[in-house]
């Protein structure tokens, strides 16, 4: 609880900061579009892209992005979702997937922040399972942009306004796997992670 107060009063002193000094003119950053992210991940394949309906893109506020199924050589499939956000200065800020889910009918079941081991580097990522009805898949997430990589959601926006601050940028990124079994999800992530900076600078 008291972990929590700190933060918030970190977070309320850093906004203060970023008002004082002014937001200014976001430094543009150069970068691929995710429309050109690859369609084969070492065994893993794109099966079909998922485009999303217009009214969500308009929802999420994205500027680009990617929702796309992989499935790997014994055909077992992963879904990935990218979206990218170049300014998250007017209100278009990133979406928790815990608060989209269950608006799409899924429930949580189990909810939890791990680390994963990507190529001699550590990948922090919220795991969460859910359901609906007998189906149950495996989700990993995480927020990425601006040269880091976090899972915890409030330490992300902590960072977004030391960064409008400090570097005059606040892009960035969701990252969202979903497979029916976590060794798959886990596995995919491994393929995909390393790709990422490229599109999410």
């Amino acid at each position: 609880m008291m972990g929590r107060a700190v933060l918030l009063s970190v977070l309320i002193a850093c906004a203060g900061v970023v008002g004082a000094r002014g937001l200014g003119t976001e430094q543009p950053v150069s970068r691929s579009s995710l429309t050109t992210f690859p369609r084969t991940l070492g065994s893993w394949t794109a099966a079909g892209d998922v485009p999303l309906e217009d009214e969500i893109v308009r929802v999420l506020g994205v500027d680009d992005y990617v929702s796309r199924t992989y499935v790997d050589a014994s055909g077992e499939p992963a879904n990935l979702y990218v979206g990218y956000y170049a300014s998250q200065r007017q209100g278009d800020t990133i979406h928790s997937p815990q608060n989209c889910l269950p608006g799409a009918g899924w429930q949580p079941v189990e909810s939890a922040r791990t680390s994963l081991a990507v190529e001699g580097a550590t990948l922090p990522v919220n795991r969460y399972v859910i359901e609906k009805g007998p189906e149950r898949q495996v989700v990993l997430y995480w927020y990425q942009g601006r040269g880091r990589v976090v899972a915890n959601e409030y330490a992300n926006k902590l960072w977004l306004m030391v960064d409008a601050a400090r570097l005059r940028r606040t892009n960035g990124s969701l990252v969202r796997i979903i497979a029916p079994r976590e060794s798959a999800a886990v596995d995919f992530a491994r393929v995909v992670y390393p790709r990422l900076p490229e599109y999410l600078p």
